[in-house]
């Protein structure tokens, strides 16, 4: 565990931000050998606050995550950000900022097109005076009592907020081959912030995530710091798929494939479909052996995303009465979800609430 925490006040104030009383970090270390499975704050903490703002990752420390995840894209003048997309309609007010609105256009994003307001068309000073706004309001209409509050905060924020409270980052690299072709990667400039505050190495508390295959082959060159590849539940990296590979996610968890990933990472972050499959209905069925198969070739595993609502859950850990118009976003039996994923000998797991996979955790391995 990357720090305990001796005592939390977890005051709402008035600008939504929260107060947090820490113990002193202990030395912070991605080397999670022989120890409780990891808590990452999916985009901070998404069930409490909207995504991706200093707000939410506050408050995913303040309950107890080991990690902190920021999305990163890049803004025009080649600074990263933290957002699940480029585009940021459904993230920010840009739509009220009649200066930025000749700037909806529609583009074409790992081959789909998409139509709104990027952040690669912004300057970081002009995306600072936009707001975040929660991007699920029917299913989180309690986070909209923040929008408004939070601006776009950079990767450099995060990870200086990371270093005051003690614990890791685990970014994501965001579209990476587009980010590529319009002369904005993203690999340099995250490596260098990471450099810049001391994090270059295998056991400093970074994890580098990507959905697509050749960025982290590069990053392996040029980097110790740990990679884990993702593994959607279909589909195929991008990268693949625009250079006619017929591979696929079902290609990558076979051992042949997770051999493969071990050959340029250090983990494998999953899709809990890939480690409890679940039927038509949305039930769920006996595990994988996907665990134990990484855990032959020395990769980690860690799963992705364990949300409290309902409709987040599968069929058979949802609580309540689903004629109920309130049932799809009342919480369901998600301690009980990650119970069972925990069991399974996983190595970490990413929550819209770390809070709860924090206390989970702690009772099964402490």
């Amino acid at each position: 565990m990357i720090r305990r925490l001796s005592a939390v006040a977890l005051a709402v104030l008035v600008t939504g931000t929260v107060a947090v009383v820490l113990q002193q970090p202990e030395p912070a270390t991605a080397d999670h050998r022989g120890r409780a499975p990891i808590v990452i704050g999916h985009r901070g903490a998404s069930a409490h606050r909207p995504e991706h703002t200093l707000l939410s990752y506050e408050t995913a420390i303040a309950l107890g995550a080991d990690y902190i995840e920021p999305d990163l894209v890049s803004t025009k003048d080649h600074v990263l950000v933290a957002r699940h997309e480029n585009e940021i309609s459904g993230t920010t007010d840009v739509e009220n900022h009649q200066e930025f609105a000749a700037r909806r256009t529609t583009k074409t994003i790992d081959g789909r097109p998409i139509t709104g307001w990027f952040t690669e068309d912004f300057t970081l000073a002009e995306l600072k005076t936009l707001k975040a706004e929660e991007r699920i309001p029917d299913l989180r209409p309690e986070n909209t009592v923040f929008n408004g509050l939070a601006q776009i905060p950079t990767f450099e924020e995060v990870v200086q907020l990371a270093q005051r409270h003690g614990v890791g980052v685990y970014p994501e690299t965001k579209h990476p081959s587009y980010f590529d072709s319009i002369g904005l990667s993203l690999e340099e400039p995250l490596l260098e912030v990471l450099g810049r505050y001391g994090w270059r190495g295998r056991r400093d508390p970074v994890f580098i995530q990507s959905f697509e295959t050749a960025n982290l082959r590069e990053l392996r060159k040029k980097t110790r710091l740990p990679l884990i590849q993702l593994v959607n539940a279909t589909g195929a990296p991008y990268d693949w798929t625009a250079a006619g590979d017929p591979r696929t996610y079902d290609t990558m968890v076979t051992p042949e494939g997770l051999r493969d990933v071990a050959g340029y990472a250090d983990g494998v972050g999953v899709d809990t479909r890939r480690i409890v499959p679940v039927d038509a209905e949305g039930r769920t069925q006996q595990p994988t052996t996907l665990i134990q198969d990484a855990h032959r070739v020395r990769l980690q595993v860690h799963t992705w995303t364990i949300r409290p609502e309902n409709s987040q859950l599968p069929v058979d850990f949802r609580l309540g009465n689903p004629a109920n118009p309130a049932f799809p976003r009342a919480t369901g039996d998600v301690t009980g979800w990650l119970e069972k994923l925990y069991r399974l000998g996983l190595d970490g797991v990413f929550s819209d609430d770390p809070g709860v996979a924090r206390a989970v955790r702690d009772r099964i391995f402490e």
